[in-house]
């Protein structure tokens, strides 16, 4: 294998296919490491961690075709590092050269043999709308579970409904819910379960793409961008039923400025330390946000509000409710609250396509 490619689209390759390489090691140890295929002109980088594969394909000056893996890490930082250019790699007697400037590195090899076969799904091609799918990945994905013991909440649903599609995630403490009217990709009924890892990587590389083309198979998903392709396994299993955990009613209802409570929450959870909630006091005055840790301190600020309902005060982690206000849009969002131990959603005005579940924390 011989091939030359300017540094910087080299380097964007291995970092594209890089993200699906696990950190966490494993039982083979070319998990570790990067495929790379030359064919004519046409190179090809592959990264797998046999759940995720992401294979990344540019256009290079070919000379010998040829395949090799090598250390991912390494080799992305050893690209990175050389200066701006354009940049030689070659396989030569079992190991990879890679020259640059004033620079010449020389890699070991993993054997090629033991990378893995990683399937592509096949479905029926069908597009998405690349913003909107971003849009939606950065309201929902955050919700969903980073604990592999519950595999079901680290997925995020997408499930066909009659005017589109829709998203969800929930780590049993809050709940994420994004509506996509008029994206029909699922037949009527059809729900899958994506990993949120998946996801989380193809937010990261659908950058200015218009359109993203997914292929649905039984037990794989594929998702087209560009020249880049993210193939994930599917999880099986049954989501929770989600709707049951929406309060219908919701007497008390709090206006509130996004930017100035984003702030807010930012100033005072300083002094919610050691997993110490966050207080907000809801009346016709306006809201107070609150934070005390024992030994540490006190923070407490007053926004105005418009506030509709029953004196309150509730209590939130704050982690969870800074990242509910961040990912809402527009100028104003709506805290809708039952009491201080239901469930509390939260909204954008105006916007009905999201909303943001909250499990209070029940305090003295």
């Amino acid at each position: 294998m011989k091939f030359r490619c300017e540094r910087d689209v080299l380097a964007e390759a291995l970092a594209t296919a890089g993200r699906a390489v696990s950190s966490r090691g494993g039982s083979l140890p070319v998990l570790a490491g990067l495929r790379l295929e030359l064919h004519d002109n046409s190179l090809t980088v592959t990264g797998s961690d046999l759940d995720l594969t992401i294979t990344s394909s540019i256009e290079v000056a070919g000379v010998d075709d040829g395949v090799v893996v090598i250390p991912s890490k390494l080799v992305a930082d050893v690209v990175r590092a050389i200066e701006p250019g354009a940049v030689t790699l070659e396989l030569a007697d079992g190991d990879v050269q890679i020259a640059g400037g004033r620079s010449d590195f020389s890699l070991r090899t993993i054997a090629a043999e033991e990378f893995p076969q990683v399937g592509v799904a096949t479905g029926e091609a069908m597009t998405i709308d690349a913003k909107a799918l971003a849009d939606a990945l950065r309201q929902v994905v955050p919700a969903a579970s980073a604990d592999d013991s519950r595999p079901i909440l680290t997925g995020v649903l997408l499930a066909a409904e009659p005017n589109g599609l829709r998203l969800v995630a929930t780590d049993s403490y809050r709940l994420a819910v994004r509506d996509l009217p008029g994206t029909s990709i699922l037949a009527e009924g059809q729900q899958v379960l994506v990993p949120s890892r998946a996801l989380a990587e193809l937010g990261r590389v659908i950058g200015t793409t218009e359109e993203i083309t997914l292929h649905l198979g039984d037990n794989e998903a594929s998702f087209s961008i560009g020249t880049t392709v993210l193939t994930t396994r599917l999880i099986e299993g049954d989501f929770p039923n989600y709707r049951g955990l929406i309060p219908e009613n919701h007497p008390n209802n709090l206006v509130v400025s996004r930017g100035e409570l984003l702030d807010a929450i930012r100033r005072v959870r300083l002094l919610a330390q050691e997993s110490t909630p966050l207080r907000m006091a809801m009346t016709a005055d306006g809201l107070e946000l609150i934070a005390m840790t024992q030994d540490v301190g006190q923070a407490h600020e007053a926004i105005d509000a418009t506030y509709d309902g029953l004196d309150l005060t509730v209590a939130f982690n704050p982690e969870y409710l800074l990242t509910g206000v961040e990912v809402s849009t527009g100028e104003e969002i709506r805290l809708e609250t039952v009491d201080a131990l239901k469930p509390a959603v939260l909204r954008s005005v105006g916007d009905e396509d999201f909303l943001y579940l909250l499990m209070p924390v029940r305090v003295s």
